[in-house]
Formats: structure tokens, C-alpha cells, sequence
């Protein structure tokens, strides 16, 4: 069975998340998303952890499905055209800091478990070490290896990925405050770790160019902190829709297809800069200037695509790994359709026209990837289905993001749209 995975997600329990990050919400979104798996995120928080045991049933596997009762309410609020079997896998992101080698490192991890009893005894080990419930995504003075070891001591099916491992601040390969391979990261464990997140402001191909992570698994998720963010990356999994089989994918390869990648030119870190001075830089001007901001001459934040060419011993463009899976690069619909329209990707009539095509035509990321453009063009503007074909064949303009400052991708110029893109996207929703 071919379907979608967001694997890293968070609750309405941690910080600078939706209100309505709740699970009938996260499992309207995933229907409309097209997404068939999604993480809990955050079981180590107590609200929330009694709240999957509430609201969830196991199916068997190791993976849990809403109740019935809850099931059917989210179901109403989900075009018929988008509905679909959505299952949830236990996870939660957990932040560690820790002196180590004369350093301070800041490493995220998204750990998962095939069942509430590991994620408690999980939970239980980390309440020992600090505050697992002022935050859903708890922050330890723990060592990475440490981390892991608690994680593999819960359960033999539980296991841990380190998150977004090129993020400046807060990853495993970080350059501000990570280490320069996984094996320094986790020491003697780190033969446990078998797959990775690139975060969004890398891809596969960045991460093909360092043969150290040849033999992981390169997964991409969305950690959307709202549930309408949701698949704005994803895994693609060929495999039963059970824990163990997405668990051998990772490992092994098996029914593991690849990803749904955001251009990484979109993601917050991928260039480097210093967003208070408005000031964007690629490598070669960075290394140029030392490091040092033109304008304030206060150090920029080293950004992912510089630290990738640190660590890399391939040239840009080699072929992947073994590996290495099939990648897919989109940009959200909403944001397609808020260029065209020259609005708000929030504003009334593109949530309008985002609605309307999900209810004519089906999930978001079949409608991206996969549905066919004549189908398209017969409920939809002629600039759309243009749209949509030049993100299936990558033709797009991209301003890279900086210390913090999220990339634009777009699809057309201000000349293009300036006799077209003003047409309103009337689409008739169903009933």
C-alpha cells in the first residue's frame, strides 16, 4: 500500500503551537492533506498523554486510530472526496543540552514508541532528569547517547531519529552547537540510529554530498506546529500501514519509497545572514567576510547549505546513495493559489478556492502530485493548471531564507500574473 507519512508533528502542549492542535484536528487536516500516518507528537506531556488514552484505540499494530464516536465528527468536517484511514504513531521531539567536548550542544530528537506502556516508561525515566510538563517538547540537561539509551531500554520497537539535523541551533550536525558526524553525536549507540530528518532547509541531494550519512535513511516531516502545516513535508512508504513494516522500511529499505521535500531554498535556515540587517549571503561572501555581518559586523547565522559544504566530501550534484529514495518538492497549495490570486495564503477568498479544489478533486498532495492536469483544468483557471506543472517539473523562483527568515518559492513573475493572476479562482464547493 502506497501512502504518506508526517512523522513530526507537535500538540497544542508545546510552545508556539495552534490552539486547535488536537487530534480530531490533526485527523481532519491529515484526510485533507493526504495523509495516512501522522505522529502525536509531545506523549511525554501528561494532558496530553492522558488525552491519547482517551481518544485513541490501538489497531493492533502499533499504530491508533481515533474512537468511533470522535472519528465520525472529524469525518464531517472533511470533503467526501479527501476521506481516508488516518492513523497515528506515538512520538515526541525532545530537546537536549549538554556540555560536551568543551562545548554547549543543543541536539532535538523525535522519538517514537509502538505502544502508551513504552511511551510511560519513556516518559517516567525523563521525568526523573527535569520538567517533562511545562513543555511538550520537554527540555533536558541530558546527553544525546543517554537519550537513546533510555529510548532502545523501553521497548525493542522503539527507536529514535535526530531531528532537522542540519538546523544552526538545535540538531545533531548544527553549526552552531551540533557535532560534525551522528557517530560523535550518540558514541557507542549510535549503530541504533538508523534513519535521519534533513529538516526543510536541506533536501536529499545536500545530504547525498556527505558519504558519512550514506547509510541512513533520509526522512523529511513537516513539524508543523499547526494542523493545517501538516505534509508540507512527508515519507512515502510502500508497505502495510502497521508500526513494525514502517519501522523495516526505515531500517532496511523494504517498501520505503522517499519524500515530499520543501524547495530547500523555502526553509528558515538554508542560506546564511543576518536577518536585523536584512542581509543574505551565500558561502563563498561568508567565508569572505569571516563570518562577520557587512553592515553591523556581528557574526551571522551560519546557515545549512554552509554547513553542509563544511561536512561535504562529494561535489554538488552526485548521484545518491543506495539509500537514497525518490523526491518529490512542492510548494503548499494555499501558497499557489495566494500568488495567482496576489493575497493572504488566510484571506477569505483563497481559503475559498483552496477548499473548493480539495472538494472537486480530492487530497492536497494527490492535487500537487499526482492528479491529472486535464482533470484539473476542468474546475480550475487555466494559470492554475500552469501552476501546478511548472511545480511538477521544478520550474521555480527562489529567494533563499536566512537566520530565521522563511525562503519564498514562487511560480511566476510580477509581469506574468499582471494580466492573469488577478482573475478571481471561483470553484464551486460541494454541499
Amino acid at each position: 500500500m502506497n501512502f504518506f507519512a508526517d512523522l513530526h508533528i507537535h500538540s497544542k502542549h508545546s510552545r508556539a503551537t495552534a490552539r486547535d492542535c488536537d487530534l480530531e484536528h490533526l485527523a481532519i487536516w491529515a484526510q485533507k492533506k493526504g495523509i495516512a500516518v501522522v505522529a502525536t507528537g509531545d506523549f511525554t506531556h501528561p494532558a496530553w498523554q492522558a488525552e491519547l488514552k482517551d481518544k485513541l484505540v490501538s489497531d493492533g499494530s502499533g499504530l491508533f486510530t481515533l474512537k468511533d464516536d470522535l472519528r465520525a465528527k472529524a469525518d464531517e468536517q472533511v470533503p467526501k472526496a479527501c476521506r481516508g484511514e488516518v492513523r497515528f504513531i506515538l512520538s515526541v521531539e525532545i530537546s537536549t543540552i549538554y556540555k560536551k567536548g568543551d562545548r554547549t550542544r543543543k541536539v532535538h530528537h523525535v522519538v517514537f514508541a509502538p505502544n502508551l506502556e513504552a511511551a510511560a516508561r519513556i516518559s517516567k525515566a525523563l521525568a526523573r532528569i527535569g520538567n517533562i510538563a511545562s513543555d511538550g517538547r520537554p527540555i533536558l540537561g541530558l546527553d544525546s547517547r543517554d537519550l537513546l539509551e533510555i529510548v532502545l531500554e523501553s521497548d525493542p520497537q522503539s527507536f529514535l531519529i535526530p531531528a532537522h539535523i542540519w538546523t544552526p541551533w538545535f540538531s545533531a550536525l548544527g553549526s552552531k552547537s551540533g557535532f560534525d558526524s551522528i557517530d560523535d553525536c550518540y558514541g557507542d549507540l549510535a549503530k541504533h540510529i538508523f534513519a535521519v530528518e534533513t529538516g526543510l532547509s536541506s533536501d536529499p541531494a545536500m545530504n547525498w554530498r556527505v558519504s558519512s550519512l550514506d547509510r541512513f535513511r533520509l526522512v523529511s516531516n513537516s513539524d508543523a506546529h499547526s494542523p493545517h502545516k501538516l505534509g508540507r513535508e512527508a515519507c512515502i512508504f510502500d508497505t502495510a500501514m502497521d508500526y513494525g513494516a514502517i519501522v523495516g522500511a526505515l531500517k532496511n529499505g523494504d517498501g520505503y519509497v522517499g519524500t515530499v521535500e520543501f524547495f530547500p531554498e523555502e526553509g528558515k535556515y538554508h542560506a546564511d545572514g543576518h536577518r536585523n540587517c536584512k542581509t543574505r549571503l551565500d558561502p563563498k561572501e561568508t567565508r569572505a567576510l569571516k563570518e562577520a555581518c557587512p553592515v553591523c559586523g556581528r557574526p551571522v547565522t551560519v546557515g545549512v547549505l554552509n554547513r553542509v559544504e563544511v561536512l561535504a566530501d562529494r561535489e554538488e550534484g552526485c548521484a545518491p546513495p543506495a539509500t537514497g529514495g525518490k523526491v518529490i518538492s512542492l510548494i503548499p497549495l494555499v501558497e499557489i493559489i495566494a500568488e495567482i490570486m496576489d493575497k493572504g495564503p488566510a484571506t477569505k477568498g483563497v481559503v475559498a478556492a483552496y477548499e473548493g479544489m480539495l472538494a472537486r478533486l480530492g487530497s492536497e498532495l494527490a492535487i500537487l502530485s499526482s492528479i491529472d492536469t486535464n482533470e484539473i483544468s476542468r474546475i480550475a483557471p487555466q494559470v492554475v493548471v500552469e501552476a501546478i506543472s511548472r511545480l511538477r517539473k521544478g520550474k521555480v523562483i527562489r529567494e533563499a531564507g536566512y537566520d530565521g527568515e522563511f525562503g519564498v518559492i514562487k511560480l511566476f513573475t510580477p509581469d506574468e500574473l499582471s494580466g492573469r493572476g488577478k482573475e478571481k479562482l471561483l470553484f464551486t464547493v460541494l454541499p
